[in-house]
């Protein structure tokens, strides 16, 4: 059994968190681009894709920290602290996401030229802002996943 829940969160991790991570780091760049563009259309279409992504998969994404956890209680190591690190990291991950991300991208996107949004006031600094977010959220991920492959302390001899 343990090996199917440490399966399950592995793989939901790589199809969940990596489509996140990958949109999330193209949104900021996009967004600039459409901003300055007098025809934002075809990239604005690509911003709501990337947003969607975003939102989709964070949802997606709750699968990994229920796996994880059955999957460490099922090995005895929930008290550890590289575990107790890694719960900490993805709830910060989790945070700067929903509370960070997420809303300066919904934001952006509603500041783009369009038929109902003729006289928008962009940010000049909400892309660069979203980049910074979107940077910390990849690092904290980045973290958690060395964390889970080196495992400090554990007896694996790694």
């Amino acid at each position: 059994m343990t090996k199917f829940l440490l399966s399950v969160h592995v793989l939901a991790a790589i199809v969940a968190i990596g489509p996140v991570t990958v949109a999330a780091s193209m949104f900021p760049a996009t967004a600039r681009r459409t901003l300055a563009a007098s025809d934002a259309g075809r990239d604005l279409a690509v911003l709501r894709s990337l947003h969607r992504i975003c939102r989709v998969y964070a949802a997606v994404g709750i699968v990994v920290p229920v796996f994880g956890l059955a999957t460490a209680n099922s090995l005895g190591v929930l008290g550890d602290a590289w575990l107790i690190t890694s719960i900490a990291l993805t709830a910060a991950a989790a945070g700067v996401l929903v509370l960070l991300v997420l809303p300066r991208q919904q934001h952006i996107l509603a500041a783009v030229p369009g038929p109902g949004h003729p006289n928008p006031r962009p940010d000049e600094r909400g892309p660069a802002r979203l980049a910074m977010y979107t940077g910390m959220f990849n690092l904290l991920w980045a973290a958690v996943t060395v964390l889970m492959i080196v495992r400090p302390g554990s007896t694996t001899g790694v």
